[in-house]
């Protein structure tokens, strides 16, 4: 066994860089998503994995959200080599952003970098002007302060995060975990998100949007478990034919019953919920095989190809087709 002298440590990576701002009164646990995420040495990915650093916009001493100093990388300067840029939160939704962050924002963003935001960080990429025009997401408690103050930013509150073009937003606090999940497996593929999920212990992807997490009535334990149940079984085989009478009478409630409880839950009906979760399969046989579109489409649980492209389109913004050809 060799000594401990001997064991020669993971070779740094060397793989885009990823920024994420640091600031008085920092957002913890939306930083950490980040740190997490894109900070870990993860050399089961190989040595193209992601590099991190964290930037200060202003002079320190800086604090952090549960009495945390924070020390950083370095400053601004860092913005200029990003290849992703990532605002973990914000000071306050009515605190002006500096001028001088906006405009080093917008430099990054015209030499080619991503930027994005988790939770009010969606009021400092607002505030950049690049939004304007295009859907945003943020917490569902801010979209009408987003709103108001940026009317140009078509804000939804009810979805866990938005890609428009190279600026990219995220609903509450762990939505950025999604988010950031999504950019993994668009620059990485699925396997390498899938990975990282597992070492988060969470789904690599979340069917539904954040509607399902706005304030509503709670169904009962008893309820809850058996929609549970369901909502897993649906997931494990997505291409069994999942009828609203079919599911009612699985979790022994009534279809009227059934239909408010699901609503509950889950934010959506069951036949859009349905819908997202066979999506997702179809996604995944894409990525990770060459089967006939035909199969994928009925192996996710679609009637007919016809079905599969209209689902997919209006869901991933593409092709079927298309999405394949991304992954080589």
């Amino acid at each position: 066994m060799p000594k401990m002298d001997q064991i020669t440590p993971n070779p740094p990576p060397q793989g885009p860089l990823v920024v994420a701002l640091a600031y008085d009164g920092l957002c913890t646990f939306e930083f950490a998503i980040v740190a997490e995420i894109f900070g870990q040495v993860r050399p089961e990915l190989g040595p193209g994995w992601y590099r991190f650093a964290a930037a200060a916009i202003e002079p320190g001493p800086l604090r952090a959200q549960g009495g945390l100093r924070v020390e950083v990388d370095g400053g601004m300067e860092l913005l200029e080599q990003a290849a992703l840029i990532v605002v973990p939160g914000w000071k306050g939704i009515a605190v002006p952003v500096p001028e001088a962050l906006l405009a080093a924002l917008r430099r990054a963003h015209a030499r080619g970098a991503r930027l994005a935001s988790i939770c009010s960080g969606a009021f400092v990429l607002a505030a950049t002007g690049l939004l304007d025009g295009q859907r945003a997401a943020t917490h569902w408690r801010y979209a009408e302060a987003l709103a108001a103050r940026h009317p140009a930013v078509r804000v939804d509150a009810g979805v866990l995060y938005v890609e428009a073009g190279r600026v990219l937003t995220s609903a509450g606090s762990a939505a950025g975990i999604d988010l950031m999940l999504h950019l993994i497996r668009a620059e990485f593929g699925l396997a390498a998100a899938n990975s990282v999920a597992r070492r988060l212990v969470m789904p690599a992807h979340r069917a539904g949007g954040q509607a399902q997490f706005i304030d509503r009535p709670v169904p009962p334990p008893q309820e809850g478990a058996r929609l549970a149940a369901l909502l897993d079984a649906v997931r494990a085989e997505p291409g069994r034919d999942w009828r609203i009478a079919g599911m009612a009478a699985a979790v022994a409630m009534s279809p009227r019953t059934f239909l408010r409880r699901f609503g509950e839950t889950t934010g959506m009906a069951p036949a859009e919920w349905v819908a997202a979760i066979r999506v997702d399969e179809a996604r995944r046989l894409l990525e990770t095989t060459r089967l006939p579109m035909e199969v994928v489409a009925g192996r996710a649980g679609f009637g007919s190809l016809q079905a599969l492209r209209q689902q997919f389109r209006r869901r991933v913004g593409v092709s079927p087709r298309a999405y394949r050809e991304g992954f080589g």
